[in-house]
């Protein structure tokens, strides 16, 4: 488990190109975004910080993992100068149901792994979990890719976002960033 916090002020390896709400209230406007892996003590005056861990697999079946694992490319290549942070809440009912009834939803009606598959290696990605950590996100995914990639980028959200899955968004931001 590694613990990440996403720093947004006035210094940070990332520029920040847009903060724009999708559903819900946005965060307020930054000009870099650090993200600080494991460490508890963060300096200067930030604006805003999100936390969140990377975790188990929750739901995602052996079969899948391995997938994912085969194609994934790691995070801080030179050539990925487009990142993207988007923190999403998940509504009430969404946690009301149970973990196979998410899956179900996540999955099964919505393929969010499938699709997500289908943009590797060209996206790379990680998933941190905030819930349990009572942040103010479920979740944040941190994405990473080529300015050639940016369309498939698109697509790629787009996608999620006409999916069942998407119903259970009660809060999600779109932060985009390039280095």
């Amino acid at each position: 488990m590694l613990s990440v916090a996403f720093v947004g002020g006035p210094t940070g390896a990332w520029q920040v190109e847009r903060v724009a709400a999708v559903v819900g209230r946005a965060l307020p406007a930054v000009p870099r975004l650090e993200v600080v892996e494991g460490k508890e003590d963060l300096a200067g005056t930030p604006t805003w910080i999100l936390r969140g861990v990377t975790s188990n697999l929750r739901y995602t079946r052996q079969d899948e993992a391995v997938s994912l694992a085969a194609r994934q490319e790691p995070l801080g290549r030179a050539p990925a100068t487009r990142a993207a942070l988007i923190p999403i809440t998940k509504s009430d009912a969404w946690w009301q149901l149970a973990q196979d009834a998410r899956r179900e939803i996540l999955e099964e009606s919505s393929h969010h792994i499938a699709v997500g598959l289908e943009y590797l290696p060209a996206i790379a990605r990680r998933l941190h979990h905030g819930r349990d950590l009572g942040a103010e996100f479920d979740f944040l995914t941190w994405f990473e890719y080529r300015p050639e990639d940016s369309d498939a980028f698109e697509d790629l959200v787009h996608r999620l976002r006409k999916t069942p899955e998407w119903t259970f968004i009660a809060r999600e931001i779109d932060i985009r960033l390039s280095r």
